[in-house]
């Protein structure tokens, strides 16, 4: 649990590129936000000036030395001055080693300072997994580049949008390759992360529910194996040591259950499969006269440290105008001050 008045909470910029910087403004220019915490971005001040021009109520981009002298409110936005973003011509909307270069440099400096424990969360705004491959990161992932930069030997991925809670096995793999990738032990792991990281939700006695992997979660066996062999043990392991789940359900049905109350959280197996449950509610479309808006929050479960980011991408087709929503950013610090308060690292 964080000793400060407030959580110190450090937001990695992203990809220049897209839409980061200007969600960012928008997010920590709202009371809500600086009233839960005491928030600052970490990346390029240059780069946060001109998306100030497109972003209403910004008065000032105040660079700092060190997280304790972030500021938040009166239209002024603090920043840990990276200066590594500032050539990068923004007219260019697609994915350069240098934007991701920028965005890379960011995480790792914000890792730094969660572990000597300078900050007490990081959030991050959506990098481009092709710029990041450019710049020559092995990790083009947030979550598996946090693993490595922490040291965490297991972690997961948990969304979250209001009383939905939806944890994945398997994430950033092609479909053909999920079914190999799934084994009891890792299933039991994502349990078990799942549930820690419920209870620092002040979730105290999480009810989980493990979704299956084929049609009718593999109506026993006709339709695979999977569930029989390799998810259901892990269910039967985790009851065992005293956890409250049920598994495999058919994944058809298993999201409106939670959605009814009747779970706090599912197990997915594979990214789209806990992905379009999620978005498909939280997710406006844009329309006339209204903008696109995502409101879940990515979680990463097993890091040392508390991590949340926003639930979509860098939007590089509407960067730059100003037009992009800030929910999601606003929803990840809000969550993430709450967790630090709540218990800190975990």
């Amino acid at each position: 649990m964080t000793t400060r008045a407030k959580p110190l909470i450090g937001i990695t910029m992203g990809d220049p590129l897209g839409i980061g910087p200007e969600i960012i403004l928008k997010a920590l220019h709202d009371d809500t936000t600086c009233g839960a915490c005491a928030p600052f971005a970490i990346g390029d001040a240059a780069i946060l000036g001109r998306a100030a021009a497109h972003v209403d109520g910004v008065s000032e981009i105040h660079p700092i030395a060190a997280p304790r002298d972030a500021i938040c409110g009166g239209g002024t936005i603090s920043v840990l001055d990276l200066a590594n973003a500032r050539d990068i011509d923004l007219a260019h909307r697609e994915p350069l080693a240098a934007s991701g270069r920028a965005a890379g440099e960011a995480i790792e400096r914000a890792a730094e300072l969660a572990l000597a424990g300078e900050i007490d969360a990081i959030v991050t705004a959506p990098i481009s997994k092709q710029a990041m491959r450019l710049a020559g990161y092995a990790h083009t992932g947030h979550t598996e580049m946090l693993a490595h930069l922490t040291g965490a030997p297991h972690s997961a991925m948990l969304l979250v949008w209001q009383n939905m809670r939806v944890a994945h096995v398997t994430t950033h793999l092609a479909l053909r390759a999920v079914p190999d990738a799934i084994t009891s032990q890792l299933v039991l792991r994502t349990i078990d992360l799942t549930e820690a990281t419920l209870r620092l939700l002040i979730i105290s006695t999480p009810r989980l529910a493990v979704a299956g992997l084929n049609p009718h979660a593999g109506e026993a066996g006709l339709f695979g194996e999977e569930e029989r062999s390799v998810i259901a043990p892990a269910v039967e392991d985790a009851r065992a040591a005293g956890l409250d789940v049920t598994g495999p359900v058919p994944p058809d049905v298993v999201f409106a259950q939670m959605r009814s109350g009747i779970y706090d959280a599912v197990v997915a197996m594979y990214h789209d499969q806990g992905h379009i449950a999620i978005k498909t509610l939280s997710f406006t479309p844009a329309a006339q006269g209204r903008e696109a808006s995502v409101a879940g929050v990515n979680v990463t479960m097993g890091l040392p440290i508390i991590r949340t980011s926003v639930d979509h991408g860098t939007a590089f087709d509407i960067a730059g105008r100003g037009i992009a929503s800030e929910q999601s950013m606003k929803d990840a610090i809000v969550l993430a001050a709450r967790m630090a308060r709540a218990g800190g690292r975990r």
